[in-house]
């Protein structure tokens, strides 16, 4: 029989932690860590498939998601806090380490569990955001900007424009997400346009736009996406995020400063000893990992990695499951077969 997925939660005198479980509770385990602004269901595709073959697989609302901990201040919203969050949940369960996964805004919270607790990690992957050692903010992915398609008088952060309009105009943002939930969700989660390759980032014309969505304040009524997204998890990310409002997901873009400094604290000068994997999205144009210079500090800071190419956009784990699915298995197997049960 396949194995079911389980609801949980677990509570410590500083966090709540809501996740979602696959797989034999004694198998080696595997943790999923979801981006803005999804929720645990974003690994729905991963989950059954890796607990089948072996692992025990955990996917967590991240703090300010879901039913996991909602808080007031910025400051909250920092890696360094949702990384202790992570350990505190692999602390509950008794373990020593897990194979870590990420993506999007997970992907820095795995990058630094990495770095600054390799003593936790029999490896870790990511999807779409590489590893930047001097922290995932301005000061070290802006010099990376492909100036050849955004030159700095026009676009003076690049594809990276909008993350200066969080700091800028961060109630704005927040609004026109919250205008009309279900309309940003479908607006958002949307597979990727090959046809992009080589044009400039919608992102990249936030601040002339003068906000997301051509400064409309609100996301147009576009078609679901049926290639990321069914009505089910299109009604359960709205429901989520019209309870707990996008001031949570929003807040991981204002605590770059806290998080360069964070990252200051990485052992082994942020070198990565252990298995990493790296997928890249080809159609993702804002996290742009295949015409920009975005993963070179990866390169130079991993030293057991391995790169996958996914012709997917953002979403890749809900636009190409089989992809992902098959790069993790073939990592899995071949970088940490210790690790299988």
């Amino acid at each position: 029989m396949p194995f079911p997925i389980t609801e949980h939660v677990v509570k410590t005198k500083r966090h709540t932690t809501a996740y979602l479980a696959c797989g034999a509770p004694d198998a080696p385990m595997i943790s999923f860590l979801h981006g803005w602004p999804e929720l645990s269901i974003s690994w729905r595709h991963q989950l059954p498939v890796l607990a089948e073959l072996g692992f025990r697989c955990v996917a967590p609302d991240m703090r300010g998601y879901g039913r996991s901990s909602v808080y007031g201040q910025h400051a909250d919203y920092a890696v360094e806090n949702s990384v202790r969050d992570m350990i505190e949940l692999l602390d509950s369960f008794g373990r020593e380490k897990a194979v870590w996964v990420g993506h999007d805004w997970g992907s820095p919270v795995v990058w630094d569990i990495a770095s600054h607790h390799p003593d936790r990690c029999h490896g870790v992957a990511n999807l779409c955001v590489p590893y930047l050692p001097g922290g995932f903010a301005p000061k070290s992915f802006l010099p990376l900007v492909d100036r050849t398609l955004y030159p700095e008088s026009k676009f003076p952060a690049g594809q990276w424009e909008y993350q200066l309009f969080y700091q800028e105009n961060f109630p704005a943002a927040s609004a026109a997400f919250e205008a009309n939930t279900r309309n940003t969700v479908k607006a958002l989660f949307r597979k990727g346009n090959p046809a992009g390759r080589g044009q400039p980032s919608r992102t990249s014309t936030m601040r002339q736009d003068g906000g997301w969505f051509g400064g409309a304040g609100m996301a147009p009524d576009v078609p679901l996406d049926t290639d990321v997204l069914t009505e089910a998890d299109l009604a359960a990310y709205t429901a989520a995020l019209e309870r707990n409002g996008f001031f949570g997901p929003d807040s991981w873009y204002m605590n770059h400063d806290r998080n360069v400094a964070y990252a200051a604290k990485a052992v082994n000068g942020g070198r990565l000893g252990m298995p990493v994997l790296f997928l890249h999205a080809a159609h993702d144009v804002t996290c742009d990992t295949m015409g920009s210079r975005l993963a070179e500090p990866m390169r130079e800071h991993c030293v057991n990695l391995t790169e996958v190419v996914v012709q997917s956009g953002h979403w890749m784990a809900q636009e190409c499951p089989v992809a992902v699915n098959a790069a993790l298995a073939k990592w899995l197997a071949t970088k940490l077969g210790n690790v299988w049960a």
